[in-house]
């Protein structure tokens, strides 16, 4: 098989061993994805593409260059959204700990998981309903409507369907208004569902993982992606 051919959803790749100092290892990483993406004759546009680029990194799976689904300037909303120090919520603490943390604090932006507050459980037990569903609902109450004077709110799902569902419902109860939401479940019961609820709802800034696949990981590269692009001066065409 040649090197560099896509089987199954991957690449072959290269198997002998490079020579890469360490401070140039992520800027060689990008540019074999660069290469790799060209020998499949995919061409990414300015905008969207650092974050698919980010997203392929982070999971060495190039599907995504084909199953992240954009709403029209989803990534400059989200870029702006940043830029005006953005309170983030994500559904698991795994996806909090992987946004940069130090990008984040430069821009004002605080990055919230309400998943194990004691409230939070309580309620999913006594409702009989899920953690994510909860915290959706948590976040809604402390910046939805009634929160005046709050910064934009982006949603980062990277784990839970419900999570999405219920923020499917906080949106449609105007209860909420997200700057973005990023909706990127993974497995198997109710994941594609749920991202297909919200890809319906065209007039939501949302970046959508379509499909199965996703993660905490993905959830948290995308955010990265626009975290390092935010604060710079804005290209013609794209940042």
């Amino acid at each position: 098989m040649a090197a560099g051919r896509r089987t199954g959803g991957f690449m072959s790749g290269n198997k002998e061993r490079e020579t890469v100092r360490p401070e140039k290892i992520e800027e060689r990483s990008f540019s074999i994805i660069n290469e790799e993406l060209e020998a499949m004759g995919i061409c990414l546009d300015a905008e969207n593409g650092p974050v698919i680029r980010r997203a392929i990194h982070t999971t060495a799976d190039f599907d995504y260059a084909e199953n992240l689904v954009f709403t029209p300037d989803a990534v400059k909303t989200g870029i702006r959204a940043l830029e005006a120090g953005a309170v983030i919520v994500t559904d698991t603490n795994m996806a909090r700990a992987g946004i940069n943390k130090k990008k984040a604090e430069s821009l004002g932006v605080e990055v919230f998981c309400f998943m194990a507050d004691p409230d939070v459980t309580e309620e999913a037990s006594r409702r009989g309903c899920t953690r994510a569903a909860v915290s959706m609902e948590k976040s809604a109450s402390l910046f939805g409507k009634d929160a005046s004077g709050m910064p934009p709110v982006i949603y980062a799902i990277g784990n839970a369907p419900t999570a999405l569902y219920a923020l499917c419902d906080l949106i449609d109860e105007g209860q909420i208004h997200p700057a973005l939401v990023i909706g990127a479940p993974v497995g198997f019961v109710n994941v594609v569902s749920s991202k297909e609820e919200l890809i319906k709802r065209q007039n939501v800034p949302s970046i959508v993982a379509r499909g199965r696949k996703g993660g905490s990981n993905v959830a948290a590269a995308i955010v990265n992606a626009m975290l390092y692009q935010a604060g710079k001066p804005e290209k013609e065409g794209g940042r």
